[in-house]
Order: structure tokens, then C-alpha cells, then sequence
């Protein structure tokens, strides 16, 4: 039996594709482990009753497949030719996004995040999304990482803004809106 502690990252460094090492404080770390923490939260809301089957938690067990293979292209440094992130990636997260738009009231206001458990917890991936998108764009400044990557984050984002809205119109919930004197 191979055991999970292998010890090689006990000076502060982990290996990437292709066998070079970098230090577990580096942009391409933050990423990624950014990446698999939105997909530990996504298998969280997975496990709230309140998530319509179709097609919200169809998508959620796709999506965190899909942060698989992104987090993958991440751990590749730009030498290494791994594509596992494609256009249709994106193509089909937009297509999710138009349903959901077409199924919604459109936004007047900016909302305040809540209204359920599962709402809540969309809402949270959302901005370890955006986490994970700004710390993939620091790559992107110091070395060539595959468009799709940035682009999808981007994209995933908006997806679970309106995932968690789609949660809250299933549940009847009214949605909270900021008003005038909460921004000053």
C-alpha cells in the first residue's frame, strides 16, 4: 500500500506536472488550491435538500468534474501543453447561464446574499470563485496560462450568482435588495 504522506512538501514546497517544484506560497498554488476549495464547497451545497435536482444540482456534480480538469491545466506550468479546459467548457457554462437568466425576475437592485442555507453557500462559492479568478490572473501576468481557465472562473461566477438566486425563487424566498442609504 502507497501511503498518502509521501513528505516531499515538508520544506514548504509541492511538485507540479512535469516533476519541477515551487514553493506552496506561489500564485500558481493559491489558484489552484483556491480552485479545490470552491469545489469542497460546491460538494457542500450538494449535500442541502434544497437544491432543485434539475438543473441546478445536475450542473453542481458537473461543475466540480470540470474544476477537476481545471485545476489540472493550473498545476501545469506554461511549458507543459496540457489543454484540459476547451471553449465548449465556457460555451456550455453560458448556455446554463441563459436558462437560468430566462427563468429569473430580472435585477432591478443589488441583492444582499442569503435568503436560504443552500443560497448562502452558492453565494460563498461565488466569491471563492472570484478568489480563484484574481489569483489566476497573477499567473497569467507572469507566465502564459491557458485563456479558457480565466474566462470560465469568470463565467462560473456569474453562474453561481444566479444559481443562488434560482435557490431562493424554488424556495418562495423574497430576495433582500441593498437600498439607498446601506451605500454611502
Amino acid at each position: 500500500m502507497t501511503s498518502i504522506v509521501t513528505k516531499t512538501g515538508d520544506d514548504g514546497t509541492t511538485g507540479l506536472l512535469g516533476g519541477s517544484r515551487v514553493s506552496k506560497a506561489s500564485h500558481r498554488l493559491h489558484a489552484y488550491g483556491t480552485v479545490d476549495e470552491l469545489n469542497a464547497i460546491l460538494g457542500l451545497v450538494l449535500t442541502e435538500k434544497d437544491i432543485p435536482a434539475d438543473p441546478l444540482r445536475n450542473h453542481l456534480h458537473s461543475l466540480q468534474r470540470t474544476l477537476f480538469r481545471l485545476g489540472t491545466d493550473l498545476s501545469a506550468p506554461g511549458t507543459l501543453s496540457t489543454e484540459h479546459m476547451t471553449k465548449e467548457d465556457v460555451t456550455i457554462l453560458e448556455e446554463w447561464i441563459l436558462t437560468l437568466e430566462l427563468s429569473l425576475p430580472p435585477l432591478q437592485n443589488f441583492i444582499v446574499p442569503g435568503g436560504s442555507r443552500g443560497a448562502s453557500l452558492l453565494h460563498h462559492a461565488r466569491t471563492v470563485c472570484r478568489r480563484a479568478e484574481r489569483w489566476t490572473v497573477a499567473i497569467s501576468e507572469e507566465e502564459k496560462i491557458h485563456p479558457h481557465i480565466t474566462i470560465f472562473l469568470n463565467r462560473l461566477s456569474d453562474y453561481l450568482f444566479l444559481a443562488a438566486r434560482t435557490v431562493n425563487a424554488a424556495l418562495g424566498n423574497a430576495e433582500k435588495t441593498v437600498i439607498k442609504h446601506d451605500v454611502q
